[in-house]
């Protein structure tokens, strides 16, 4: 029993995510939606959003090393990755850009940019008494040979991980 209050208690400071899922599907499209409770305020939050080489996973990277990934949350720069060689890949553009607020990127993240299929992350920023509520929600839509229902659930998947790092690297 002690063990569990504890983990609990452990899970509010390091930013577990509130809720995932994919929240619609079809053949055409799908949108995930993902909560988190971040132990930091909605400044320091979006500022990490500038260190996302220190958060993202690098097995959902080109390269496999977060080093090489950058961000600039401002509306016209990009999300993206130097690779070995000299090369280099966007990610997502930042189109929307509100610090501490609302941040917006359209793009294909990882597989799905083999794909005629775009999407747009918009994450909100909300302030708590604990810190900071994120939300972001992850819709995208276009052609992919059989339909796009298969992969939905592992792109929720990456993209819930890469929020619940976020919090991870913001925990006191």
């Amino acid at each position: 029993m002690r063990r569990s209050a504890l983990a609990a208690l452990l899970a509010l400071f390091v930013g577990t995510p509130c809720l995932a899922e994919v929240t619609d599907v079809s053949p055409a499209g799908f949108t995930s939606r993902t909560v988190h409770a971040i132990a930091a305020g909605p400044e320091r939050v979006w500022g990490a959003f500038g260190e996302i080489d220190k958060w993202w996973n690098g097995d959902h990277s080109w390269s496999s090393d977060a080093a090489n990934l950058y961000l600039d949350p401002v509306a016209g720069e990009e999300f993206g990755e130097r690779l070995p060689g000299g090369g280099s890949v966007t990610h997502m553009e930042v189109i929307y850009a509100e610090p501490g607020k609302r941040l917006r990127l359209r793009g294909s993240l990882g597989p799905l940019q083999e794909m005629a299929v775009t999407g747009v992350l918009s994450v909100t920023l909300k302030p708590t008494d604990e810190g900071t509520e994120l939300t972001a929600v992850y819709a995208v839509g276009g052609y992919a040979p059989g339909g796009l229902e298969a992969i939905a659930p592992a792109v929720d998947r990456v993209v819930n991980e890469q929020f619940t790092r976020l919090g991870e690297y913001l925990a006191p």
